[in-house]
């Protein structure tokens, strides 16, 4: 399962875990959203209310492909967060993960907030 992420020059593709989030997720495609950005990491709500999986996780490895279930929104982070204790990506609580981005997910550095987000099948 693959969906697409596009903000602005931005293009990415997602390889998504088989979860219900994803299964949720894949279900709502299209749809557009706008971009906010907290240290290393862009976020931004969609469609889609579900509840914490047994394997959500707050501290990620970047690239990582998460899902807030407090705001029903997708985290990407690429690095730090305001909260890391490391290198690795720290997230506001603990999120669904989804899958990874595939390719360099420091690409996401160039979206800016506000910016509009389009999430699509791949």
């Amino acid at each position: 399962m693959k969906l697409r992420i596009s903000a602005g020059s931005v293009q990415l593709e997602v390889v998504l875990k088989d979860t219900p989030t994803a299964k949720a997720l894949l279900a709502v495609l299209p749809f557009e959203s706008r971009a906010q950005t907290w240290g290393e990491e862009v976020y931004f709500t969609t469609p889609v209310r579900t509840k914490l999986e047994p394997d959500a996780k707050q501290i990620v490895e970047p690239g990582t492909v998460c899902f807030w279930t407090e705001g029903d929104a997708l985290a990407l982070p690429w690095g730090r967060t305001p909260i890391s204790t490391d290198e690795r990506p720290k997230l506001a609580s603990r999120c669904n993960v989804l899958g990874r981005i595939e390719g360099n997910p420091a690409d996401l550095q160039k979206i800016r907030s506000g910016e509009k987000i389009t999430v699509s099948k791949a």
